[in-house]
């Protein structure tokens, strides 16, 4: 009799061992399948992340602009001191395989530094709605027109420019060379020019370092920097 009771005993108790066993297995096998689960839910959002910067980078890559030509300036050269740029333009269009890129002056700035300024924002506007130019001269003569900057058109070279003839604020426009419609959009197979406008004050001179950044909501900013060369004739070839 005593044998059976303990042999009930010991089976009773290797039941209870076995059954504690089981639930701390099982709790072992909810905690690791929540953690699992965390770490893949982790993993879909990295994933999910990386995918949208990944789009998003390539929608502006596809919507940058890029210099399509050699940049030129005009020179003002008043006797007796030193020849300085008033105008310049820079041939931009959209890349390869880009997109349309929206050129209103609420979705694009122009910053502008030299040796002695520095503007954050110098941009405003384009002349797409007064049709297509020829000339620098004749868009200048626009943009005057147009208010696009303040004071008179600047005079386009020589050496009886009057020094009132200047606008009073460093300005920043874009005009077209090739356009299909009238809005602020360069697209594809379009030809634009960036113009920068300088006041009196702000005309760069030789060995003067100038860098103009175009910079866009939805595309890779487009930098232009130059040394002002030797300024020996009304046209400036800046490369």
């Amino acid at each position: 009799m005593n044998l059976i009771q303990k042999w009930h005993k010991n089976n009773t108790h290797r039941a209870l061992i076995g059954l504690e066993s089981a639930i701390i297995l099982i709790a072992f096998v909810l905690v690791a399948a929540a953690l699992a689960f965390v770490v893949l839910n982790m993993g879909f959002s990295t994933a999910q992340k990386a995918k949208t910067t990944i789009i998003s980078t390539m929608t502006t890559t596809d919507s940058s602009l890029e210099v399509e030509g050699g940049v030129i300036a005009s020179s003002y050269r008043p006797p007796g001191g030193p020849p300085s740029l008033n105008v310049t333009s820079i041939p931009i269009k959209v890349t390869a395989g880009g997109e349309s890129v929206n050129l209103d002056p609420s979705d694009t700035a122009v910053k502008y530094l030299s040796n002695q300024i520095t503007y954050d924002d110098i941009y405003n506007g384009t002349l797409n709605y007064a049709g297509l130019f020829t000339s620098l001269e004749s868009a200048t003569n626009q943009a005057d027109v147009g208010d696009i900057f303040l004071g008179q058109s600047p005079y386009l070279g020589g050496n009886d420019a009057d020094s009132n003839d200047w606008p009073t604020e460093t300005t920043a426009f874009i005009y077209w060379t090739v356009a299909s419609n009238t809005n602020n959009h360069l697209e594809r197979g379009e030809h634009a020019n960036l113009a920068i406008v300088f006041a009196a004050g702000d005309r760069p001179e030789y060995l003067d370092k100038i860098r103009i950044e175009l910079i866009l909501r939805d595309g890779s900013t487009l930098t232009f920097e130059r040394m002002i060369p030797l300024i020996t004739n009304e046209l400036v070839d800046l490369g």
